[in-house]
């Protein structure tokens, strides 16, 4: 049995790329390992999202009633107008970095220095509208209850429109307080303490004929049916109206409540589905994270141009490679905006 010896010359003739394959430098083809990488990240979040979406389909939050807020227009209902304003913020910023690597092909320092500025402004721009977007959810704007078996109770007009807690509910001679470590044992924790109690919210609504009870069901005709009227027809039915009880069948609900909810966190979600809440919170942070991260690269690569750091190497390749990296969040947000916002 023969051996065989491998020399520099036999590895020439078997690959002469160099140590350029493929024409791409050392440091392009790290980062588009890196990028593969991360992609098979981000499609397995969406993946599960996209599962766990499904299973529980009937009582997803709508996106168009949870993301409403626009900056300086309180009160305004605008569904997805700033998520639309963040997503053209984002792929802008994507140009101006193209524009930054095509001048840096000509070794125009100047024109590469201004569009790199540009590309850091949008990405400020951009997280600092999820961090608003954040605030806003974890906020909330109406208010639900929570019952017994975990569904979401939301209040609405005869018409169908959503009525905030604050609108009705009563102040009753009561005292409430949170429940801490040192007011309790060591393995106790509270839930935070509400602006009104669930005994206050169902006095409210007492006093309050013309209020009725709205489900986190879907329901296809969007009419006012009670709970015994859901039929798998309402249920696959995609347009998207959430099902109102009728008076009767609202007290009824109510009378199961045992905690309001204000807001979404990793615990409850008054918009829906709390699993909607971790996978916005998870998949949202961890893309902001990416440009957060891109947005202080960016600014080591913008001082470096400033001090001609590149001009003096004779090549802009570093700002070449943060560009591909700052086209792949870009490109991962565009799943992300479509599965959260769109679908």
């Amino acid at each position: 049995m023969g051996s065989t010896v491998t020399t520099a010359q036999t590895v020439g003739k078997t690959w002469d790329g160099g140590n350029e394959p493929l024409g791409a430098s050392y440091g392009k083809l790290m980062m588009w390992f890196f990028i593969v990488s991360d992609a098979l990240t981000f499609s397995g979040f969406l993946a599960a999202y996209g599962f766990s979406r499904f299973k529980f389909i009937e009582t997803w939050p709508l996106a168009d009633e949870v993301f409403t807020h626009f900056p300086f227009m309180h009160g305004i209902t605008a569904p997805m107008y700033y998520v639309a304003l963040m997503t053209f913020i984002l792929i802008f910023s994507s140009v101006t970095m193209v524009l930054a690597v095509d001048a840096g092909h000509q070794m125009k320092q100047g024109k590469v220095a201004f569009y790199m500025f540009l590309t850091i402004i949008g990405g400020m721009i951009f997280v600092g509208s999820q961090a608003w977007e954040w605030k806003n959810f974890i906020k909330g704007e109406y208010g639900a209850i929570e019952t017994k078996g975990g569904s979401i109770l939301q209040f609405v007009d005869a018409k169908g429109e959503r009525i905030a807690l604050e609108k009705f509910a009563v102040t009753l001679p009561e005292d409430r307080e949170q429940l801490t470590p040192g007011k309790g044992r060591w393995f106790m924790s509270g839930d935070p303490v509400t602006n009104y109690s669930v005994a206050e919210v169902q006095a409210g609504f007492k006093a309050r004929p013309d209020l009725l009870i709205r489900t986190e069901v879907i329901n296809g005709s969007g009419t006012i049916v009670t709970a015994e009227g859901l039929n798998e027809d309402a249920r696959l039915n995609s347009s998207k109206h959430k099902f109102i009880l009728s008076r009767a069948e609202s007290e009824k609900r109510l009378a199961q409540a045992t905690q309001v909810v204000e807001g979404a966190n990793l615990q409850h979600n008054e918009y829906g589905s709390k699993l909607f809440a971790d996978f916005f919170f998870f998949i949202t942070g961890f893309h902001g994270f990416h440009v957060f991260s891109g947005v202080i690269i960016n600014i080591i690569i913008f001082i470096n141009i400033l001090l001609g750091t590149y001009q003096k190497r004779g090549s802009y390749e570093m700002v070449e490679k943060v560009g591909l990296y700052w086209h792949f969040v870009d490109l991962v947000w565009v799943f992300v905006f479509t599965f959260f916002y769109l679908v």
